[in-house]
This record gives C-alpha cells, sequence and structure tokens, in this order.
C-alpha cells in the first residue's frame, strides 16, 4: 500500500469519527438538543418550549483544566551523576542547564503556556488533540509547535509497540484546495495538493526522518481505552474519551427537568381562574367587540349581570419539586465526576473550613495528577522533537527530560513555605540540606528567571560580604601600623 493510499484511508478515518466529535463538540457549548420529550408535545408547546441548558459539560472541562498548567521542563544531563559503592559521588554533572535554556526559549516562542492550555481544554472536551513540531522558516529560527484539532488530524498506533505508527493532517484553503500531510513514524512527511481530482505531491514540503525515530503527530488523549472497536455514531476509543463521557445521560436529565419548570412557570406565572355560569356575551366591551387575549389573561374581566355565574381561582404551582430533581441529579454529576459537593453550591450558606476543602478535593486531585502522569510523556516527546530540530539529538533521548507541572491541590501558602523551610533546615551527618535552596524556590513556584535573579542578588551578597570583610582587615592592618 502507498503512502498516498494510507493517507486517504486515514482521511476517510478522519471523516468517519467527525460524528461523535460534533457531539461532544454540541454538549460542550450547550447546543445539544432537548432529550425525553415527546415529538407531540413538542408540537403542542411550539415556540413556548425553549430548552434551558445548565452546561455542566464546560464546568467539567473547566474543573480539570484549571489543574493542568505545565511550567515548564527539565532536561537531564546526557552524563549522569552515579553513586559509587562506598557511597561517594563518581561524577558532578546533574543537570544541562543549556539544554533547558533552549527548551525554554522554543517553549516561550511558541507561547507554550497559551498553546498547552488549548490542548487541555480540547483533549478533555473531545477526548483528544494534537501537537505538531516542525522547523522554522529558517535554520536559526525556534522550531514551531502548533495545536491541531482532532476535527483535522488522526493518528494510528503500531499494534506492537503501541507508539504512533503514522498520522494524518488536513486542511482546506478558502479556494476550495485541499491539503493532507502524512507523517510517518520515523518523522517524515510527504504533503498532496487536490486542486480538481487529482492529488499532486509537493516534494517542496516533504520532511525526512529525524534521529530518535519519532512521530512529528504527537496525540493528547484523555482517558483512552486498551481496546477500541468501531460502533456506528461511537468514538474509536483507543483515540481517547470526553471528560464528560460519563454524565452526558444526566445532563439531558437535568435540561428536560430545568426546561419543564420554565414551562410550568409559563403556563402557571399567573393564577388560573375559572368561571361558570357565562355566555359569549359576557366577553365583549361595550361596543360588541371580543374582548382581547390580552385582557382576558390579565384578568380584567371581573363582574357579569348574569345571577349565576361563579368564580374561582386555581392554585399556582410549586416548583420545588423541580428542584429537589435537579439537585439531586447535580449530586449525581459531581459524584462520577469525582467534583466536591461545595463546587456545586449545594452546602448551604456557611462555606466549608479549608480542611474540609482540602480533604473534599481529594478524589479530584488524584484525577488531575492522574492526567499529568499521561500527559507528560506526551509533551516530552513534543521537546524531544524541539531539540532535534534545534540540532541537539544527544539531548533528545527518552527519559531525559521532565514536565514540571503546578500543584494540582489547592496548599495554603503558609502550610507550603513551612514544609520547605524545615527541610531547608534539616541537615544530614555531613551537615548538608536535605533540600537544597534551589531547589526550595523552585517548589516554591518561583519562575526560572526569577531564580537566575535571586542568584544574582546572592552573589553580589556574598561578593559585599568578602569586599566587606576585607576592607576591615586593612583597616585593622592600618591601625596596627600606625
Amino acid at each position: 500500500m502507498t503512502d498516498l493510499d494510507e493517507a486517504l484511508r486515514l482521511s476517510r478515518l478522519l471523516s468517519r469519527e467527525r460524528k461523535p466529535l460534533e457531539k461532544n463538540d454540541q454538549y460542550l457549548d450547550g447546543e445539544q438538543p432537548l432529550r425525553f420529550v415527546s415529538h407531540e408535545l413538542e408540537q403542542q408547546l411550539g415556540y413556548r418550549l425553549s430548552p434551558i441548558v445548565l452546561n455542566l459539560a464546560l464546568f467539567s472541562v473547566d474543573v480539570y483544566d484549571n489543574r493542568l498548567d505545565i511550567e515548564g521542563f527539565r532536561v537531564q544531563s546526557s552524563q549522569r551523576t552515579i553513586v559509587g559503592p562506598d557511597g561517594a559521588f563518581t561524577r558532578d554533572v546533574v543537570g544541562n542547564s543549556s539544554a533547558d535554556a533552549d527548551v525554554r526559549d522554543a517553549w516561550q516562542e511558541n507561547e507554550g503556556a497559551f498553546i498547552s492550555q488549548q490542548s487541555h481544554r480540547e483533549s478533555l472536551a473531545l477526548g483528544r488533540a494534537y501537537a505538531m513540531v516542525g522547523g522554522g522558516d529558517t535554520r536559526d529560527d525556534a522550531p514551531v509547535i502548533t495545536i491541531e484539532s482532532p476535527f483535522d488530524a488522526i493518528h494510528e498506533d503500531d499494534p506492537r509497540t503501541h507508539q504512533v505508527r503514522h498520522g494524518l493532517k488536513r486542511w482546506t484553503d478558502p479556494d476550495k484546495t485541499k491539503w493532507m500531510t502524512y507523517l510517518r513514524g520515523d518523522g517524515s512527511s510527504v504533503t498532496w495538493r487536490q486542486k480538481g481530482r487529482d492529488w499532486t505531491e509537493e516534494s517542496a514540503d516533504a520532511t525526512d526522518a529525524n534521529e530518535q525515530k519519532l512521530c512529528a503527530l504527537v496525540p493528547l488523549l484523555n482517558d483512552p481505552r486498551v481496546l477500541g472497536r468501531y460502533r456506528t455514531g461511537k468514538t474509536d476509543q483507543r483515540l481517547g474519551r470526553s471528560v464528560f463521557h460519563p454524565i452526558l445521560s444526566p445532563l439531558d436529565a437535568l435540561n428536560k427537568i430545568a426546561s419543564d419548570m420554565m414551562v410550568s412557570a409559563e403556563f402557571h406565572a399567573l393564577p388560573r381562574r375559572w368561571a361558570t355560569g357565562l355566555d359569549e356575551t359576557d366577553f365583549m366591551d361595550d361596543d360588541g367587540k371580543p374582548i382581547s387575549t390580552f385582557s382576558l389573561v390579565s384578568g380584567r374581566l371581573w363582574g357579569t349581570e348574569s345571577k349565576e355565574a361563579k368564580f374561582g381561582q386555581f392554585p399556582e404551582a410549586e416548583l420545588t419539586n423541580f428542584h429537589n430533581t435537579i439537585k439531586l441529579l447535580m449530586q449525581i454529576v459531581a459524584m462520577q465526576l469525582g467534583l466536591p459537593s461545595h463546587y456545586l453550591l449545594f452546602q448551604g450558606d456557611n462555606p466549608p473550613s479549608a480542611d474540609a476543602i482540602r480533604s473534599s478535593e481529594a478524589q479530584l486531585v488524584k484525577r488531575a495528577e492522574r492526567k499529568q502522569t499521561s500527559l507528560s510523556t506526551r509533551w516530552e516527546q513534543v521537546q524531544r522533537l524541539a531539540l532535534m530540530e534545534m540540532g541537539r539529538a544527544a539531548d533528545a533521548r527518552p527519559k531525559m527530560i521532565e514536565t514540571i507541572w503546578r500543584d494540582p491541590s489547592t496548599p495554603t501558602i503558609a502550610q507550603k513555605a513551612d514544609a520547605i523551610v524545615k527541610l531547608v533546615q534539616a541537615r544530614d551527618n555531613s551537615g548538608r540540606s536535605v533540600l537544597p535552596i534551589e531547589q526550595a524556590r523552585e517548589d516554591l513556584g518561583y519562575t526560572d528567571i526569577e531564580q537566575g535573579r535571586m542568584r544574582d542578588w546572592d552573589q553580589n551578597a556574598i561578593q559585599d560580604a568578602q569586599l566587606a570583610a576585607a576592607m576591615r582587615d586593612l583597616d585593622d592592618a592600618a591601625g596596627d601600623s600606625v
């Protein structure tokens, strides 16, 4: 099978996956159709039946996305520090500051904080997103890192290694020209253009294989399954699942109950009145013209000359039964998403204590940590590709790069600082601190730039102290000579 045949097959697979992706996209935007409503009822209510969407799908994406912040990357040196049998260090190299700087510069050049947030939201909402790495316009330019939508890109894994075997990205220009890039598992790629019916290869856009044989299309999956199977209208679960996948039915039920509540409020906003013993003339004004419907609904007919007429009023509707049902469904949603109860504002007026908040968020934090673990490997592959584009293949080997995440829990600054200070002050038998001051500053959340300024200040302080001591020695010597 040729590369073009494989690309066209992946293109058909991408088209097949479009329907379930559109369904998740509708739920994310709050545009899903109203469920659990009969067709006859929709016809009778007409324009009065306007769905009320409680967009907990978007809320669930925001909750997890807020805990998936990348702070940077760390590149380990190609020479590692080894501890000998006697416990002594046989090498002094502990890091690769130049590679760290290159990765940081490329990440900032590509607005890494923004594109990582974009990709995480797409992955959480649609089940997957993609990152692509390519060379800049010139040799001196930084590598280009882009985020691709699952509507435009797809991949397949190797059944033996479960690594990306190949992938496809396609797009259409405003002039209806179609493009398709086939990315091989070794890092090379080929691009075709279609203007009419035939596909034409664009040799100028082709790329060669990279040193680590790593595909330039990196999937960022959310909750993928090992076994995937195609079912009509269902996504291939090996390609990831939306974070709100388990709550679709409760969401439909929530919107149905909320819409029913508004319909009930529409028909019972004013108390319904009844009257007996009236004829058609009672519903006409002094000129013999019928009273308008609005006048009737507003209750302008208060009296009649008929002695047999009787008036009454139906009790207004109570909507509390809708409130209780909505509350129950939202609690089910919170349980399935691992959300603490105070996130959905059902605990009364008194806010929970700080300790209670941290305890209730334990399951949510653990799920966020699991997502960080699965995404770390993918983002490290992105940085490996970036390093190879910069000609640093030796630093782009597996397990040489580490993703630095922001703590997904919510500790107070005082608690965190107190724990770190205690570790810095603790000493071993040789007098060394358990936690170096540089690591303490990183754990406290200071950026690389801030840590660099602190090192400069430390150095200046040391030099100032040494200079002051030297000046005192000179003063003492001068005094003795006198």
